[in-house]
């Protein structure tokens, strides 16, 4: 129960429900246990009233005999109807209250976890999968809403239903009860030992479901590549055996199941019997009346949903538990990057990397190594180097995916980690090499990252990207759902959108990370053409393996083998002879065989 303990706090927040529901669950097994009572005084005045008209001449000396009696079962009757009404009534009121305070409380776990997903690190995307993620705040947070719902309100049913029951039992006699309860120390021995097993099958079942969840997102996201490589069916038979697996361990819970409810059943029926054969005997020493036999059958099988139920509600609180626990693992991991303060203020754009050094959290491998550099505000800086050799890197640390090993960041003269995290991300335009546009419309994925960004604006800066023709021919124009990931976009649309998004945030610093890779020159040299004009006074990094002669650059740094190997303008590195002046004489000589 350590696990679940994490949800006192909804139970704090909702008590005033949970209380009602408390008492309506009291006051609706108050009115059952009237029932039998109610019954077992009828079938006593029956015998009695038989008993003495047979010792007055029988019942057919006594015309009035079956008015009477009647009249009285019938009002016998109407109690009956009378008090199931009542425990009807409250049962109602009972599940207003606490099952809708699960549902609640599912309402916000959820909320709770999807916040907390948001504020992790990348490091904590890279280690878990979407599908595990997923499974945590779907599939276990149902499981542990079960436990709110229905194993709390069966819980307390059972509890009051025991309490009342075996009271009234014990008012009637002490023996005949003992002897009724007898098979119930070996139900719990039973409860204890399946309960354990539930425990343990129950968490390798959801640990299974998340894989499956997992296998099933990363095919739909890679549709293409499978079906390009043909490979449908080695992904069903994977898929395939993953289910096999699951479905394997979801049997071993089931069996567990099928064997032990058929056992409680027995123990209620072997209670009946007892009941019945020692009731006898007591009868018989007048020490009960017949209507008690009655009474104790009727409370023996009114006990048997609950102690049925205690199976049932011992492997749900053994599922929620371990669903629980793996949704703690996730809320108890911290964010390593944190906000430090609120202080939303412009940002002038002075950028300072000091001797900085780089190692990715959990692989522990080097991006970067004692790289240094500076940009003052208003300048273009080209970073330029081969795959793998720590571009992208310097992207991310500039807006805080990740925090440097070693050294700092300085923006605008301060330490980048004592800036406010929301404001730094912002007022920095960041457009990533891994493009990724929400499925909405068109507008929607330009209007993100910018508050009640009007249409005619959205259609400007989709101008300034170069695609505002693109999107026009499209058969909804802006309004047209793009699909998820940008599905119905090519690829040079969906990285053109993603720099207008970019824009339309009109930050104080442009990232660019090798976005303009799916564009033809003449595009480029539109994007290009509105840095170099609105954004002029804006600082601006664009990350490439290619050199733009479109964009006169204040500093160009080459990055090879994390470290970086050359700086300087346009002209001196052309002429030092290094990788730039290389790639530069490459792509001189691409761009005449093109022409």
């Amino acid at each position: 129960m350590k696990h679940l303990a994490y949800l006192n706090k909804f139970f704090w927040k909702y008590r005033w429900r949970f209380l009602l529901g408390i008492i309506f669950v009291g006051l609706a097994n108050w009115f059952r246990v009237w029932q039998p009572q109610v019954i077992r005084q009828a079938l006593d005045t029956v015998i009695e009233r038989v008993a003495y008209y047979n010792a007055h001449g029988g019942i057919a000396a006594h015309p009035e005999a079956f008015k009477e009696l009647g009249t009285q079962i019938a009002w016998f009757g109407a109690a009956v109807i009378g008090l199931a009404l009542m425990m009807g009534l409250f049962m109602f009121f009972m599940r207003q209250s606490i099952i809708v305070m699960s549902r609640l409380i599912e309402y916000d776990l959820r909320k709770v976890i999807f916040a907390h997903y948001e504020k992790l690190d990348l490091a904590f995307y890279k280690r878990n999968s979407t599908g595990d993620m997923m499974s945590r705040v779907s599939e276990d947070v149902s499981k542990v809403r079960m436990y709110l719902g229905p194993t709390m309100l069966y819980g307390l049913d059972l509890i009051f239903l025991f309490v009342l029951t075996i009271s009234s039992m014990l008012s009637v006699s002490v023996e005949l009860t003992m002897w009724s309860l007898l098979p119930l120390p070996f139900l719990s021995i039973s409860i204890y030992y399946v309960s354990t097993q539930i425990n343990k099958r129950s968490e390798k079942i959801q640990q299974q479901l998340a894989v499956l969840t997992g296998t099933a997102q990363e095919v739909y996201s890679g549709i293409r590549v499978v079906k390009s490589y043909a490979q449908e069916q080695a992904m069903v038979q994977h898929f395939a055996d993953q289910s096999e697996q699951y479905r394997k361990k979801s049997l071993k819970l089931v069996r567990i199941d099928a064997f032990f409810f058929p056992l409680m059943l027995l123990m209620v029926g072997a209670s009946t019997i007892i009941t019945v054969y020692v009731g006898g005997l007591q009868v018989v020493k007048g020490a009960i009346t017949p209507g008690n036999i009655a009474e104790f059958v009727i409370y023996i099988n009114m006990l048997t949903w609950p102690v049925t139920a205690i199976g049932w509600i011992a492997s749900l609180t053994q599922q929620a538990a371990a669903s629980q626990k793996r949704i703690n693992e996730f809320l108890q991991t911290q964010p390593t990057i944190t906000n430090p303060e609120h202080n939303p203020v412009p940002l002038k754009g002075h950028i300072v990397f000091e001797n900085l050094t780089f190692d990715y959290p959990d692989t522990g491998i080097r991006a970067l190594e004692n790289v240094s550099f500076e940009v003052k505000p208003g300048e273009k800086l080209a970073i330029i180097g081969r795959t793998g050799s720590g571009k992208t890197t310097i992207a991310d640390l500039l807006v805080r995916m990740y925090d440097p090993t070693e050294g700092r960041i300085l923006l605008d003269g301060r330490d980048l980690r004592t800036h406010d995290l929301d404001n730094l991300r912002r007022r920095v335009g960041y457009v990533p090499q891994d493009v990724f546009l929400f499925s909405d419309s068109v507008y929607g994925n330009i209007a993100f990252g910018k508050d009640g960004l009007s249409r005619e604006d959205a259609e400007q800066f989709a101008r300034y990207a170069a695609v505002h023709d693109d999107i026009s021919g499209l058969p909804k124009g802006y309004d047209t759902i793009v699909g998820e990931r940008g599905v119905t976009l090519s690829g040079g649309q969906k990285q053109r959108v993603s720099i207008a998004r970019a824009f339309a945030k009109q930050p104080d610093i442009i990232v660019l990370d090798d976005c303009l890779s799916a564009v033809d020159t003449n595009t480029e040299s539109q994007i290009l053409g509105y840095l170099d004009r609105v954004l002029a006074d804006k600082t601006a990094i664009i990350i490439t393996h290619r050199i733009y002669s479109m964009l006169q650059f204040d500093k160009i740094i080459v990055v090879d083998n994390h470290r970086i190997v050359e700086a300087g303008t346009h002209e001196q590195l052309a002429a030092s002879g290094g990788y730039y002046a290389e790639l530069l004489e490459k792509q001189s000589a691409t761009d005449a065989v093109e022409e």
